[in-house]
C-alpha cells in the first residue's frame, strides 16, 4: 500500500503576491506543510506540484520532491484541486510509479497537526471512503444569509425570518487545509466531494483561510495564540 502526499503549490497567486512563499512568522508558509507531512511518515513521497522555480527550489530545500513541472493548464487560475492531483498521478503513471492513496495538504495550511492527519487517514482506510477532509462550523445560520439589491436588505430565504437561529440545521464549510484521498475513487469519479466523503469538524483556532493581507494577519495571530509561544 503507497500513500503520496501532494501539495500544489502555484507561483500565479493574485491577491497575495507570491502568497504560497511568503513569510510566515519568519519562514515561508509552504515549509509548514512539507515538515508536516514529513514529520506524519504516512507517506512514501511528499511532492510539490508547481511550476514555478523559486517554490521547486524551495520545496527541494524542504524535503520535497518536484520529479515534474506542472502544466500551463493546470497552473492558471480556473483548474480545480481534482484535475490538478489527476494530472500529477497520471505523470507518475508515466513514470511507472502508482500509489493507493493520496493526500492533497494545501500549501497555505500551518495550522494542520500530525495527529489530524493520522485521524482522518485511518478514517478513510477503515471506512473506504472516497475523501476524508476537515471542515468548520459556520458561525452564523446560512439559512438566513442576506443580500443586498438596490441598497436594500434581502433575505435569501425569507421563510426563515421567524425561525430560531438554535432550530436551524448546523452548516459547515471546507476548511482549506487537506484532502486525504483514495486514488482509484479520484480516477472514476473525478471529483474530491462525493457520496462517499467524511468531515471531521475542527475548531476555529485550527485553521485560517488567507485570501487577503487581513487574513494573513490573522492566521499568524491564531497560530501564535494556539502555540502559546508568542511571537516576536
Amino acid at each position: 500500500m503507497t500513500r503520496i502526499a501532494i501539495i500544489p503549490a502555484r507561483g500565479g497567486s493574485k491577491r497575495i503576491p507570491r502568497k504560497n512563499i511568503k513569510p510566515f512568522l519568519g519562514k515561508p508558509i509552504l515549509s509548514y506543510s512539507i515538515e508536516t507531512a514529513l514529520e506524519s511518515q504516512l507517506f512514501s513521497e511528499v511532492m510539490v506540484s508547481t511550476e514555478d522555480d523559486e517554490i521547486a527550489e524551495l520545496a527541494l530545500q524542504c524535503g520535497a520532491t518536484v520529479p515534474f513541472r506542472r502544466s500551463e493548464q493546470t497552473a492558471n487560475d480556473y483548474a480545480g484541486t481534482a484535475e490538478v492531483l489527476l494530472e500529477v498521478l497520471d505523470s507518475y503513471g508515466s513514470l511507472g510509479r502508482f500509489f493507493d492513496y493520496g493526500c492533497c495538504i494545501y500549501p497555505t495550511a500551518p495550522f494542520i497537526k500530525v495527529e489530524l492527519l493520522h485521524h482522518a487517514w485511518r478514517m478513510l482506510f477503515e471506512n473506504n471512503y472516497d475523501t476524508v477532509f476537515p471542515v468548520l462550523r459556520y458561525s452564523s445560520p446560512i439559512q438566513r444569509a442576506l443580500r443586498i439589491e438596490d441598497d436594500r436588505v434581502i433575505m435569501f430565504w425569507p421563510g426563515n425570518y421567524t425561525l430560531r437561529s438554535q432550530d436551524l440545521t448546523p452548516a459547515y464549510h471546507d476548511a482549506g487545509q487537506f484532502y486525504w484521498f483514495n486514488c482509484v475513487a479520484l480516477r472514476q469519479k473525478r471529483q474530491l466531494w462525493t457520496d462517499r466523503s467524511k468531515a471531521i469538524v475542527i475548531s476555529d483556532w485550527d485553521a485560517q483561510d488567507i485570501d487577503t493581507p487581513e487574513d494573513w494577519q490573522m492566521a499568524e495571530f491564531k497560530y501564535c495564540y494556539r502555540s502559546a509561544k508568542g511571537c516576536q
